[in-house]
């Protein structure tokens, strides 16, 4: 019994390490694209940095055959195949492929040999470029400088910052009011309230938009922070109400009860007992707000403006920069990370009352 336990737990531990692995992968290759020049991104996969059997140029070169058509096959060391295909690489088996480089009459045979190589050039002149606010100097391989044209997401990470940390915090300290007040105090409607406030929660915000957008316009609260910070508290309540009750209203009776025989009100028992004690349904529920106001696209779009350059946060910068540079995928990937880190610190800050917070109130004694 117990070989059998051991067995199942080590293919319960191996299945969740394929699982993690599997999902690790995505961002490490995005992480090790980032940093990469952009000459190798280009030209080879991430995972050539992985020691690996690839072909290396040995700088030899050799003639090419006379009197060749590019319609008919063309011969070279005994090996027959179309200029396409010369052009491409042919193995000539021996561990020796040769490469035709440039045109049927002026081009030149490149030999290569079958190595272990890996490509470990790094650099962090992407992330330079995408955080420069101007221009930004980039070192050339062969000791050259450049000067390119930043693309500013350092503004539009301190904008996201200046969203989020507020549309974070704000919620979380309303909600906190309400949950206590839904499970500690008795006033007419309570049981009616709280059912609308569960209620809310599946109303799609996309269908809020529109008035909330034509109220902001009239109250000149469109394109603030102000403004994005009411409409976010305001979506994330339902949620944080709903999370913070099941876990207040699971705290133990008599730990109030004595407070309140002690001549505490209900604003002391809430900043001294409620608060201290529901950390993590707090930090829980934190994790969740902060990832969805961090990562919110469209919210930001309608109440910020697309047009206010100065105003706009990282998602929407991101956005322009896959269409101004759909094609450098070494800035997309360096902006895609930035736009990753704050997150991953949050969570991992975080994630130690995640679970604890997720279980609150779900199994009553």
């Amino acid at each position: 019994m117990h070989v059998m336990k051991r067995r199942a737990l080590w293919m319960v531990n191996g299945a969740l390490f394929i699982i993690v692995l599997l999902w690790t992968i995505p961002t490490i290759g995005l992480l090790v694209s980032s940093i990469r020049p952009r000459d190798d991104i280009q030209s080879s996969g991430w995972w050539t940095v992985v020691p690996h059997l690839g072909w290396v140029s040995t700088g030899e070169q050799r003639p090419l055959p006379e009197g060749q058509t590019r319609d008919q096959p063309i011969t070279i060391d005994g090996v027959t195949a179309t200029y396409d295909e010369w052009r491409e690489g042919v193995d000539l088996g021996n561990g020796t492929r040769l490469v035709w480089v440039g045109t049927l009459r002026l081009g030149q045979l490149e030999v290569y040999r079958q190595e272990w190589t890996a490509s470990t050039r790094f650099t962090l002149d992407n992330y330079g470029q995408v955080l420069a606010g101007r221009e930004y100097e980039i070192r050339n391989t062969d000791g050259t400088t450049t000067m390119v044209q930043g693309d500013n997401l350092m503004g539009a990470f301190l904008n996201s910052l200046t969203v989020t940390i507020p549309a974070t915090i704000i919620p979380i300290l309303i909600a906190a009011f309400a949950a206590y007040g839904f499970s500690w105090m008795r006033f007419p409607g309570r049981r009616l309230l709280f059912i609308m406030v569960v209620a809310l929660l599946v109303v799609p915000l996309q269908i809020a938009l529109k008035p909330i957008l034509t109220d902001y316009v009239s109250l000149k609260l469109n394109g603030t922070y102000l403004g994005i910070w009411l409409a976010h508290t305001g979506f994330g309540l339902p949620l944080a109400t709903y999370l913070l009750y099941n876990y207040i209203s699971g705290l133990p009776r008599e730990l109030l009860e004595s407070a309140f025989i002690d001549g505490a009100s209900h604003f002391t028992v809430f900043v001294r007992l409620i608060l201290p004690l529901s950390v993590p349904a707090l930090a829980s529920f934190a994790i969740f707000q902060f990832l969805w106001v961090w990562n919110d696209y469209l919210v930001s779009l309608i109440f910020l403006s697309l047009g206010n350059q100065d105003a706009q946060v990282l998602t929407m910068r991101i956005a322009a920069l896959v269409g101004q540079r759909g094609q450098d995928w070494y800035l997309l990937t360096a902006a895609a990370f930035v736009s990753m880190v704050v997150p991953i610190v949050v969570f991992f800050a975080l994630q130690r009352y995640f679970v604890r917070g997720l279980m609150a109130g779900s199994v009553k004694g």
